[in-house]
């Protein structure tokens, strides 16, 4: 299985809708934080999250997170 790439280092702070949202846990996806299908190949698949209400979420950006897919901070130790 292949390593995470960091998309970047520090979260994707994004207004989120309810629904199934699949998060990129590879950080190769064109389109962070969410999955647009380049993980194929890496052995990593996507996280897929199910959102009960419009609200805010940092979502992890450098992939490293211990409480994925949100952000923990962990990218300050990078």
């Amino acid at each position: 299985m292949a390593e995470p790439k960091i998309a970047q280092k520090g979260p994707f702070v994004l207004e989120v809708e309810p629904g199934n949202h699949a998060w990129c846990q590879c950080g190769r996806s064109e389109n962070q934080p969410y999955c647009d299908g380049s993980h194929k190949g890496t052995g990593i698949k996507p996280k897929v999250v199910k959102i009960e209400e419009e609200q805010e979420i940092a979502w992890c950006g450098c992939k490293q997170s211990g409480n994925k897919p949100y952000c923990d901070g962990t990218h300050n130790e990078l």
